[in-house]
């Protein structure tokens, strides 16, 4: 939805409009050409965030806090747009807010209890957030004149807003049976046969 988004709106500018240089909440702001196409997707992933910290049973609960903050963080961020020049107190708040909640997210999706996939391990979750820290240090360091600052919000965004989606994918795949665990599979009918032969063997011994 983010990227949709990202190109919808960024074709409605004008021709002086560069998406490697002009950040999300100018296009969005209320000096943006039909700035609701991307207000709207910065609506979309916030309620997404929400929806997905709702459905998310199988993570702490800390990590499911902290996206539900990002989503909030999301939504209060479209509900205050930049103004045509500057930035407003609220909007840099929810901004900050939420750069935060979702970059250091990952850290807090990390399972004890196995079946634990790599990216739900403790180094899989840490190597994540450091590369999302890096991304947010990255995004930090171009809003000082940087010449990409556009182009390093959009790839951080897009690359934090497809993470919750691929923790979804893992715990759902954790929650399935185990073949030969939950139906016996192939294992389990020959283990189950060769006791059965012992049994009887031992009722003919005596």
């Amino acid at each position: 939805m983010a990227q949709v988004a990202f190109g919808s709106g960024g074709i409605l500018q004008p021709a002086s409009y560069s998406p490697v240089r002009t950040t999300i909440s100018v296009v969005a702001g209320q000096a943006g050409t039909d700035r609701w196409v991307m207000t709207g997707g910065i609506f979309g992933v916030g309620g997404c965030y929400l929806v997905t910290a709702a459905g998310l049973t199988g993570a702490r609960a800390s990590a499911r806090a902290l996206l539900a903050v990002a989503g909030l963080a999301g939504i209060g961020i479209a509900a205050s747009p930049e103004p045509a020049r500057g930035a407003t107190p609220r909007h840099l708040a929810w901004t900050v807010l939420g750069a935060v909640a979702i970059a250091v997210w990952p850290a807090f999706t990390a399972r004890r209890a196995a079946p634990r996939p790599l990216i739900l391990s403790a180094c899989g979750s840490a190597a994540v957030t450091a590369v999302f820290v890096a991304l947010l240090g990255w995004l930090l360091a171009e809003t000082h004149d940087g010449s990409v600052l556009g182009l390093a919000e959009r790839l951080t965004t897009s690359i934090q807003t497809c993470w919750p989606f691929i923790i979804a994918v893992a715990l759902r795949r954790t929650r399935r049976p185990r073949p030969g665990l939950a139906t016996g599979g192939p294992r389990g009918v020959q283990a189950g046969a060769t006791a059965r032969a012992r049994a009887r063997g031992r009722r003919q011994d005596r």
